[in-house]
This record gives C-alpha cells, sequence and structure tokens, in this order.
C-alpha cells in the first residue's frame, strides 16, 4: 500500500508498506519499505498522519505490529519514531557484495 500527503496539489510525503510474515509472527506484520516527509514541510503532522494512517490500515488487516528501518545515524527520525509510539528494537545488518567477481 502506497500512501501521499498532498499539500497545495503538491505531493510533500509519501509511506509504502507491505504485509509480510517472519519468524516469531503469527499472523505477519506491516513492514515500511519507503517514509518521507519534504524538509520544507517537516514538523507539521504530516509524517505523524501518515504514520496513523498506516496504524489504522495495519488494524484493519488485524496486524499488531508496524515495522521499520533507519539508518543508525539519523537520530532525529530516530526520536520522530519514538515520538509515535515506536519502540528501537534490533539492528540492521548489511553487507555490501561484489557483482563483478
Amino acid at each position: 500500500m502506497e500512501t501521499v500527503a498532498v499539500s497545495e496539489n503538491i505531493v510533500v510525503g509519501f509511506i509504502t508498506v507491505m504485509q509480510t510474515l517472519a519468524m516469531g509472527f503469527t499472523v505477519g506484520h506491516l513492514f515500511v519499505q519507503g517514509f518521507a516527509v519534504k524538509n520544507e514541510v517537516q514538523n507539521k503532522g504530516i509524517g505523524t498522519k501518515l504514520l496513523k494512517h498506516v496504524e489504522n490500515y495495519a488494524k484493519e488487516l488485524g496486524l499488531s505490529y508496524i515495522i521499520l528501518n533507519s539508518g543508525f545515524k539519523r537520530t532525529e527520525a530516530h526520536a520522530f519514531y519514538e515520538q509515535n509510539g515506536f519502540d528501537k528494537d534490533s539492528y540492521c545488518f548489511d553487507k555490501r557484495i561484489s557483482i563483478n567477481s
């Protein structure tokens, strides 16, 4: 599902989620694949409204978890997520691989 936020006929934010299954989740969860709000309209409640929309969507699906990843150094984003009820729960690991060898 993708939801966009529009102000004066201009897209100022979006959130994209996918329902997925994972170990430890009996009915699955929503995973936030993409989430952004334009810098010039941040701190105006747009991101909070997008997250609330996703929360309501999860409830409609009978899902009790929403999961997202955030870059380690994005401390302002982390504070925003925590203000919106998210908990820091795990680490995400990645590995760059060479596709030419």
